[in-house]
């Protein structure tokens, strides 16, 4: 699995997400546009890729995550992330998109023909080229296929559709998962325990 990272990139977003795959075993690698040189997050934090965009194939990974980040509003310079998730979609091979990268993804191309969501409506319309008007769904997160969608206020609700596609958990642990972090429900606390007892969580 592949986390995308470059500069001002949002590191909340994700941090549910890969902690909890990371939990279940899968491993994480990040993908910065150059391998070996640092990038920075929004929220100061220095990493350092461990490859480039240009060496990650499809067939090398079982998702691509891309967050939000200033540089998806202020130009071109994020462009090769969301034709990489061109690439991957083509393959079969699942993308999770949140906040700021929808904005790339409408551009290239990707939700024309794809049900999806983002911050907002009128965002995703302000980005040229973007003719999915028609498929955007007022929802927290979107799963269509092998693309996930979700709004920059939906970190928890966007692992959640990570984890259903991938089958992390079971339904009824997903269920109680996303009721604990989600909604703070603490009914939901015992079936997790219960599950981690068993190596389901």
């Amino acid at each position: 699995m592949h986390l995308a990272v470059y500069d001002t990139y949002a590191d909340w977003e994700t941090g549910h997400t890969t902690a909890h795959l990371t939990q279940r075993g899968h491993r994480i690698r990040t993908v910065g546009p150059a391998a070996g040189v640092p990038v920075t997050s929004m929220g100061g934090l220095r990493v350092q890729p461990d490859l480039s965009l240009a060496d990650l194939r499809p067939e090398d990974s079982s998702l691509l995550i891309l967050t939000g980040a200033r540089l998806w509003d202020t130009g071109d310079e994020l462009a090769p992330f969301a034709a990489k998730a061109r690439e991957f979609l083509a393959a079969g091979v699942p993308v999770a998109a949140i906040c700021g990268a929808t904005a790339g993804l409408a551009r290239e191309g990707l939700l024309d023909d794809r049900p999806h969501t983002s911050g907002a409506a009128a965002y995703l319309a302000a980005q040229p080229g973007y003719g999915g008007a028609a498929r955007y769904v007022e929802a927290d997160a979107v799963t269509a296929g092998d693309l996930i969608t979700a709004g920059p206020t939906e970190p928890v609700a966007f692992a959640r559709e990570v984890f259903a596609r991938l089958g992390v958990y079971k339904p009824d642990v997903l269920d109680a998962w996303y009721r604990l972090f989600h909604d703070s429900d603490a009914g939901a606390f015992p079936v997790l325990m219960a599950a981690a007892e068993a190596g389901d969580a």
